[in-house]
């Protein structure tokens, strides 16, 4: 049980901070800057990872679990309760910031500033690149484990700072769900659904024949 409290709290943290560092920058007319936002997500991840980690993995995203689980890396028997601990996180979060900021109108949400297509491409090569990062690193040897943490939170961070004012580089099928149903602008929704899920699982297949071809050398 621990496990999965550890992952409602991870990934509670994830989106307070994460979509909350945006909320304020706009209450705050840009005072924290979009590098600051980015800052704020790779931060959180990096923290998060190294307090829950041990304990629950500190997914704290459904398209890593199902990777994960797809990899065999994962117990399939965790799935849903995972991923139903990854929800209640995500939703007690933004109805969190709904409460602090109830004037705001996005609270986070993804929505893409330029071409839908646009951000679909680019969610997909994100989540893909994120997925590799993680499992390159948390299956690598084990000072790769040791620095998993940061590598993952800078990836996530140097993500958001480049590819942020386009498509919000969510990377994370939750992470766009929660705000978007609680602000009620589900507009595009699928696309984040659909494109982080999928850069997840490709990313997933081609670290699995990479370690299958890399064994088949030696």
């Amino acid at each position: 049980m621990k496990r999965y409290v550890a992952e409602i709290v991870a990934t509670f943290f994830l989106i307070f901070c994460g979509t909350g560092a945006m909320v304020i920058n706009t209450e705050s007319n840009g005072a924290i800057s979009h590098f600051g936002v980015a800052t704020a997500w790779g931060l959180v991840v990096m923290i998060m990872i190294f307090a829950y980690g041990r304990i629950s993995g500190a997914h704290m995203n459904p398209a890593v679990t199902v990777t994960l689980v797809a990899l065999k890396l994962h117990p399939k028997r965790q799935l849903f309760p995972y991923l139903v601990a990854q929800v209640i996180g995500a939703f007690l979060a933004s109805l969190t910031l709904r409460v602090l900021f109830p004037e705001d109108e996005l609270l986070g949400a993804s929505l893409p500033q330029g071409e839908v297509w646009q951000s679909g491409i680019l969610e997909f090569i994100l989540t893909f690149l994120l997925m590799l990062v993680i499992l390159l690193t948390s299956q690598g040897r084990r000072i790769e484990q040791y620095f998993a943490p940061i590598a993952i939170g800078m990836t996530v961070g140097l993500e958001a700072l480049f590819a942020g004012p386009i498509s919000n580089a969510s990377m994370n099928p939750f992470r766009s769900l929660a705000p978007a149903v609680v602000s009620g602008h589900t507009e595009h929704l699928w696309l984040y659904l659909v494109a982080t899920t999928a850069g997840a699982l490709f990313a997933g297949l081609y670290w699995n024949w990479q370690r299958t071809e890399s064994n088949n050398l030696t």
